[in-house]
């Protein structure tokens, strides 16, 4: 017998880091910034023999990079679905967020290379010029650190590159301190140290967003969201007697969507009944992208993705 299918696509994706030109305007200055710091921090780190700040500034040029695929994420998200892509592209901020901490990953091991190469024949040190560049760049990283803040709290693509330029200013600070020691002390062998301990605070980081990006792009269950707590509250819905095919993704970092078949025997509650459903799983749950199928029970539907079959 067919089904009473009931559809509520919720439009309620109003995003915490705010408006889309707000954001642009974020990305641009945070790009413009951090390309200028970087050719300034590589041309003086080998003008002043420094692996820390070379390092620093090997780091800095993937957070542009980062920064660049993350922006490209993000308005790719914003691009209407059509008749090929009925979810638009929406997955783009879960794949640029994958790919910069893939990209950060990769970029820690040439880094660490080079200050292991450099440890073993550490050359002299311009300490000064080592700790008044890393300053200005503790400065500027945290400049744009800020401007993601707010839309991290919300956003994994936004939070991704949030974590690289917040790191990067932690990382600037170690530099400073690494530079104030070998000016009092003369051990040079300090600055390629630093630049390991910066590749291990790195990866350390970075592998939360690894492990959540990879998560989201094979459509797991989103962080934040506890399948078992919403299977019993659509269970406890009036009318529902039982539910299955209950599946729940990401279709973005930032919005979440639902499908689940309910099994009403009264039969259809009406659109007004959905719609509500819908709603209170916005609000209790942050899904926004709902989908219901009603049944009356009449016969057995197995989902084909079940364990047991």
């Amino acid at each position: 017998m067919p089904h009473d299918h009931g559809h509520h696509s919720g439009h309620h994706h109003g995003h915490a880091h705010g408006g889309a030109s707000t954001m642009n305007g974020a990305f641009a200055l945070a790009i413009a910034l951090n390309l200028g710091f970087t050719a300034v921090e590589f041309i003086y780190g080998f003008i002043a023999h420094s692996s820390a700040l070379m390092a620093d500034a090997g780091h800095n040029l993937s957070d542009v990079l980062g920064l660049v695929l993350a922006w490209g994420g993000a308005w790719l998200a914003r691009r209407a679905p059509d008749s090929r892509f009925t979810f638009g592209l929406r997955g783009s901020s879960i794949l640029a967020a994958l790919a910069n901490a893939m990209f950060l990953m990769i970029a820690c091991g040439a880094i660490g290379w080079d200050a292991f190469r450099r440890l073993l024949d550490p050359p002299e040190v311009a300490s000064v010029t080592v700790m008044v560049v890393a300053a200005i760049g503790v400065l500027i990283n945290t400049v744009s650190a800020w401007l993601f803040v707010k839309g991290s709290k919300e956003d994994l693509n936004l939070r991704g590159a949030f974590l690289h330029l917040a790191a990067d200013a932690a990382v600037s600070v170690g530099v400073v301190l690494a530079g104030l020691v070998i000016l009092y002390t003369g051990w040079n062998w300090l600055d390629p140290v630093t630049s390991l301990v910066i590749t291990v605070v790195i990866v350390i980081g970075t592998w939360g967003l690894l492990r959540e990006s990879l998560k989201m792009a094979l459509n797991a269950v989103p962080a934040g969201i506890d399948l078992p707590e919403v299977d019993a509250w659509l269970r406890d819905q009036p009318g529902v007697t039982d539910i299955h095919d209950l599946h729940i993704w990401g279709m973005s970092t930032t919005e979440t969507a639902l499908t689940v078949h309910l099994v009403m025997p009264d039969g259809h509650p009406g659109d007004a009944w959905l719609d509500e459903r819908a709603e209170q799983l916005h609000h209790r749950f942050r899904i926004g992208h709902s989908t219901f199928q009603v049944e009356r029970g009449d016969s057995d539907h197995v989902c084909t993705l079940h364990a047991g079959h």
